[in-house]
């Protein structure tokens, strides 16, 4: 298992939440669902650059840390006290910014060799020298992911190390961060030969995408993205793995769209399990052992670029969600696949003309013609030829289970909301003329590399018109 959500906590829960009392990660899922599989995790990579984790309290030794009365590490200073790591909480907030400086002093080893990323998640700003030589300068207040710091180090050596630390601000933390040898990309790519299997858990993580964020990383500002791409360390080490020629399941874990373009073009199999919730590796691993059939269905448009919707300053519909984008996307709404077959038989309409204040009834038999059990998401769209009408709208979905060889029939009631479309001077009205009806498994889109769902379409006339009430 290779990716910076195989064993990651943060990402099964997204940005509001409880504290999960059995969370159940996807390395987790994994190993309780095939005990007797041999699962290893190297990350490979982290979220947006490589892996991190807090350097532990047993790479160092002799550590002290001074408290300044100053931002720059002058006034009264307080005694050297013991330390067992180089992190940090000012605690709670205060009515007034602080003006502290620390100092940690101590002795560095590694268990392993090889080059070393060194990092500092915090607040304030802060450096990081290793045998007289800074590494990381970040002193004047920066946002967390600053710029990482390469140091070649040797397994058993004794380094001496420095961190230095200020804070101006209310609140704020500090940790000590590195990226080892054992969990970079190179170590990733060795681990992916010696498989059968290589499983790829990453995608973004609430520390990414939210509110009034610190992130600086390429394709986010702030907690918003400038970017629908996968983040560039994950996608390269994705085609290197790939360049190994072993099967990979891309599993991806966050809260809102992803252009996989290139996943989509190469992968075999990918997952969508968004933020899955405390348990969520059990339920990935069930649907990667094929203990159920998945039936989730997108509730948004997944676009093949950011390029594709107009900018957020204009608040107009044109070219935004499934109902007003007219071009290619890479996954519609409503898209999602199973691992049986479904098919769908003649559409019958309860009335070929309605009028205005009538409802329509519209009746389909499904039938899973797969060899297994699974569950289908019988959706309806509507289309409407008028001024201000959306390309397609979505008026109703039953989700059913059918054993295979099973038939069903599904009905659904249209009212006249569901055939009504809002003009150009926002009135919402029932027009007359004809209604297109599709029924199926998603939307009647296909492009190359994906076919379009099995569903079936009818058509009727609607008589007279009026406006509605909304």
């Amino acid at each position: 298992m290779i990716g910076p959500n195989a064993d990651s906590l943060d990402a099964l829960v997204g940005n509001y939440n409880g504290t999960p009392s059995r969370p159940v990660t996807v390395l987790a899922g994994l190993r309780e669902r095939f005990p007797g599989a041999k699962i290893e995790v190297v990350e490979g990579s982290g979220w947006t650059e490589a892996p991190r984790e807090a350097v532990p309290d047993s790479a160092l030794k002799d550590l002290t840390v001074e408290t300044f009365q100053g931002l720059d590490l002058e006034g009264p200073a307080t005694a050297p006290q013991p330390a067992t790591n180089a992190a940090f909480g000012w605690g709670r907030p205060q009515r007034q910014a602080r003006q502290t400086s620390m100092r940690w002093t101590g002795v560095l080893t590694s268990t392993e060799t090889g080059v070393h990323r060194f990092s500092v998640s915090g607040e304030g700003g802060y450096r990081v020298i290793v045998d007289g030589r800074i590494v990381v300068d970040a002193w004047t207040r920066a946002p967390d992911s600053a710029p990482d710091g390469e140091v070649a180090l040797t397994a058993g050596k004794a380094y001496a190390i420095v961190v230095e630390a200020n804070q101006s601000g209310s609140r704020g933390d500090l940790r000590l961060q590195w990226s080892r040898p054992s969990r970079g990309a190179d170590a990733a790519v060795a681990a992916a030969k010696a498989a059968d299997l290589v499983v790829f858990v990453g995608g973004l993580t609430a520390k990414l995408e939210g509110e009034e964020m610190s992130v600086r990383a390429k394709g986010f500002a702030g907690g918003d993205r400038t970017s629908l791409d996968l983040p560039a360390a994950q996608e390269g080490l994705l085609e290197r793995l790939h360049a190994t020629g072993k099967p990979i399941i891309l599993v991806l874990m966050n809260g809102s769209a992803l252009s996989v373009n290139w996943a989509d073009a190469h992968l075999p199999a990918i997952v969508e399990a968004w933020y899955p919730g405390g348990e969520g590796g059990r339920a990935v691993a069930g649907l990667l052992a094929g203990d159920f059939s998945p039936a989730g269905r997108l509730p948004v448009t997944f676009y093949r670029s950011a390029d594709q919707l107009p900018p957020f300053k204009d608040y107009g519909m044109a070219g935004r969600t499934y109902r007003y984008f007219a071009g290619e996307a890479l996954y519609p709404f409503g898209h999602g696949l199973s691992y049986t077959r479904f098919a769908y038989g003649k559409l019958v309409l309860e009335r070929a003309t309605v009028k205005a204040d009538q409802t329509q009834g519209v009746e389909v038999e499904v039938t899973n013609r797969g060899g297994r059990d699974g569950d289908e998401v019988v959706q309806l769209y509507v289309s409407r030829d008028a001024p201000g009408a959306p390309v397609r709208s979505l008026q109703g979905f039953q989700r059913i289970h059918l054993k295979a060889g099973e038939t069903r029939r599904v009905r659904f009631a249209l009212d006249g909301a569901a055939m009504s479309v809002v003009g150009p001077d926002g009135t919402r009205s029932i027009a007359a003329g004809p209604v297109r009806l599709w029924i199926g498994g998603g939307q009647p889109l296909a492009r190359p590399g994906l076919a379009a769902p099995a569903g079936v379409e009818a058509r009727f006339v609607v008589e007279g018109g009026r406006t509605a009430a909304d």
